[in-house]
This record gives C-alpha cells, sequence and structure tokens, in this order.
C-alpha cells in the first residue's frame, strides 16, 4: 500500500508548563498542508523483520526511524506470533527536521497502512494511542485538517477547515533539535502567551482576519533561526496575511488570499533559499494512492 504522509504546521504554538510526568504541556492549532511523503508499506516473508529504505541518504533507516518504531508497536499491539514482517519505502519531500511533523507523518502512515493490510481494524483512536507513545504529532497526523491538540499533543479537536488559502514555505539551510528547542524553553525567563481562547473562537467563526493577527509561536521567543526575520520580511513585504514559524523551526510560512502575491513571495525566496514551496491546506493527514 502506498500512503501520502501530509506535513503540518501550527498556526498557534504554546507551552503551559509541564504535565505531572514530565512531559511539556502544549496548545496548538495544526493544520495539514499539501506537501507529503509517499510512505509504501508492504508485508514481507520474514516474520518479526521491519527494514526501511528512504530517497533521503540523511534519514535514519534503523530502529532510530520512528517510522520502524510506529512498525514494532503495531506489530506489538497486534500481538500475533509469529508477526509478519514489514518492508518500508519513504519517497521523501517534507524537509527533514523542519518543524513540520514529517517523522510523525510517515509514521502515521505506517500505522493506517499496517492496519489496513493485516485487517487488525483498529479503530482511529486506537492507532492514535499507538502514536502518541511513539510522537506527539503521529495522532495529528493520522486525522489531519484543523485541529486544536492539547496536554502533549494527543487530544485533539477539531475546527472548521481552512480553505482556499495559499501558504509559502521556506525551509532555511539550518536545522534545530526539538529537544535543544524544549531544553531552550526550561530555562527561558519571561515569555509572551498567545491568545488562546480568541484563536479558538477565530477558527470556529471563521473569522479569518483575527485569526491572522493571533497566529503567533512562542519558540521564536527564544528558538534562534538567523534567516527568519529577513524571511518574513519578505513575505510581509508581499501582502501575507501572517507570517509565522512552524513547529520548533526552522521552517517559516506565510498565508496568502490569493496565488499571484503567493507565487511573487516564493519566487524572491527561490533566489536565496532551495526549499521554498507554494502549497494549500488540506483536510485530510494521510491519502491512499494505491492498494
Amino acid at each position: 500500500m502506498r500512503v501520502r504522509a501530509y506535513a503540518k504546521i501550527n498556526l498557534m504554538l504554546d507551552i503551559l508548563g509541564k504535565t505531572e510526568d514530565g512531559y511539556h504541556d502544549l496548545f496548538m492549532i495544526m493544520q495539514s498542508i499539501g506537501i507529503y511523503d509517499d510512505v509504501t508499506v508492504e508485508l514481507s516473508g520474514r516474520p518479526n523483520t521491519v527494514s526501511i529504505t528512504c530517497s533521503d541518504e540523511n534519514i535514519p533507516t534503523d530502529k532510530k526511524n520512528i517510522a520502524h518504531k510506529a512498525a514494532k508497536a503495531f506489530m506489538q499491539k497486534l500481538d500475533k506470533k509469529p508477526c509478519p514482517g514489514v518492508k518500508i519505502h519513504i519517497e521523501k519531500n517534507i524537509p527533514h527536521a523542519a518543524g513540520l511533523a514529517g517523522g510523525s507523518a510517515d509514521a502515521a502512515a505506517v500505522l493506517y497502512a499496517l492496519n489496513i493490510l493485516t485487517e487488525a481494524n483498529f479503530s482511529t483512536d486506537e492507532l492514535c494511542d499507538i502514536g502518541v507513545k511513539i510522537g506527539a504529532d503521529v495522532p495529528f497526523c493520522l486525522k489531519g485538517g484543523t485541529m486544536a491538540a492539547f496536554d502533549i499533543g494527543q487530544v485533539l479537536a477539531p475546527l472548521p477547515p481552512i480553505e482556499d488559502k495559499y501558504i509559502v514555505l521556506v525551509k532555511p539551510d539550518q536545522s534545530v533539535s526539538t529537544k535543544a528547542a524544549y531544553d531552550a524553553y526550561d530555562t527561558a525567563g519571561y515569555l509572551r502567551h498567545c491568545d488562546q481562547r480568541g484563536m479558538i473562537h477565530a477558527l470556529a467563526n471563521r473569522d479569518y482576519d483575527k485569526a491572522y493577527r493571533l497566529i503567533k509561536n512562542i519558540f521564536e521567543q527564544f528558538v534562534e533561526v538567523p534567516d527568519r526575520v529577513d524571511i518574513k520580511a519578505i513575505m510581509l513585504a508581499h501582502n501575507a496575511k501572517a507570517a509565522c514559524m512552524s513547529g520548533s523551526g526552522p521552517s517559516v510560512y506565510a498565508i496568502f488570499e490569493n496565488e499571484i502575491p503567493a507565487r511573487a513571495c516564493a519566487a524572491e525566496l527561490q533566489k536565496r533559499y532551495k526549499n521554498v514551496f507554494v502549497i494549500k491546506p488540506v483536510r485530510y493527514g494521510l491519502e491512499i494512492v494505491e492498494n
């Protein structure tokens, strides 16, 4: 089975503190976007084995890969002896270590495909229960669309879909360690938090003008991305409605109401950066391409 695994951006990301078990307590508004990895999953003849290949040589293909962890976790939940072997190929299009949940999207695709191929018939919520143990963004990637996420990311609430917008996405050359970003939060001083209620109300009522004003990512206050200010300045100069960093960075996106200024903005950014995309929001996190 071949599955398209869509990336996400954060329309809002705030950290409220820490949970009782030591994880960061999050508030996020996440949006699926039209850039995706192609993930092919096949049941192999070698029981209890997981093998991964990837088009990007920089991506690990051993047990460090979150897709590998997803396959192992699924088979443990399946509880068959022996478990079938799994072969996974990832055609990588989502930039790596970019704040776009590329790894989590791949893991979600593996869980989704294995659920069908093995005829396990786990519910989406059961797949989310498996996924959250290997990555906080996996439950969202399984469901996708426009959603509020709470706690460590596993509590999800759907919001009206954002449609007919154009998103310009830029991945600067540098990468950001998610762990280092959260460690930086732990040592940061005073931080300005997001207007969470205002954003929920604006999106629920499709008041996009208000929502644009409230788009915010708390990581921008203490995660250093040298090109971020320049990228956002170019985006806003092309009349972007909002510009913000996604996740823990370094990717920066802008939202446009019309395609022409979005294309003009992307053309200027492509003179300086190789990873520039013009995409649209999508209503889902996964899509079967071939079964």
